[in-house]
């Protein structure tokens, strides 16, 4: 065990430092990985907006976006997604593993925040102290803590893990390509993520 130099935050404080702070001034990159993804709030020039408006904003200055979570966003969230074309078209990565438990956000691949948060309105949004989970993260420099929180997200991310994943058999979407061993697809949700850098709308056939 060795001493590292960190910062404890819980509740509001994750929202200001985690995302005011640190997401929405990245210059580089920005990896979440969350189990559950919402459309969450938070505030930018005196306003509440969309966090896909903040991702929106670092995509068109270039900065990496990557989304990797556990189930399907909720479908406000969707929606908004669906109303910004630079996200759809490859500005905002997404990727699904329903074993995707860990919850961090990898800012610039020098900054990392750990926790308990997901990406919802109150776990990393604007919502009010007396509204907002009860949660509790750390964040740090810590090279050793960032290289293997990003050995772990792009393990997940490539598909790495998907070949001897024994839910691989139930998984909706693995990231491996269906020649890597074989899936069964679970009902359609009108949904797919995974492979895809964006979500994917399948067209209804319309009764001839």
């Amino acid at each position: 065990m060795r001493p590292i130099q960190a910062e404890l935050l819980d509740g509001g404080a994750l929202y200001r430092e985690v995302v005011l702070g640190k997401l929405a001034h990245a210059r580089e990159s920005v990896w979440i990985s969350t189990a559950n993804v919402k459309a969450m709030y938070v505030e930018q020039a005196g306003r509440f907006v969309p966090v896909l408006e903040v991702l929106d904003t670092l995509a068109a200055r270039g900065v990496a976006l990557r989304l990797l979570h556990a189930e399907l966003p909720s479908r406000p969230f969707r929606a908004e997604f669906d109303k910004r074309s630079r996200l759809v078209k490859g500005g905002l990565e997404l990727k699904v593993c329903p074993r995707v438990h860990f919850k961090t956000v990898l800012v610039d691949g020098a900054w990392a925040y750990l926790g308990s948060a997901n990406l919802t309105g109150a776990g990393l949004g604007a919502k009010g102290e007396d509204a907002r989970n009860f949660e509790l993260g750390f964040v740090t420099e810590d090279f050793d803590v960032i290289d293997r929180v990003t050995a772990l997200y792009e393990s997940v991310w490539s598909g790495a893990e998907c070949r001897g994943c024994r839910l691989r058999a139930v998984c909706p979407d693995p990231i491996v390509s269906e020649g890597v061993g074989s899936a069964k697809k679970g009902p359609s949700s009108g949904v797919r993520l995974g492979q895809a850098r964006r979500l994917v709308r399948r067209r209804r056939e319309t009764p001839g």
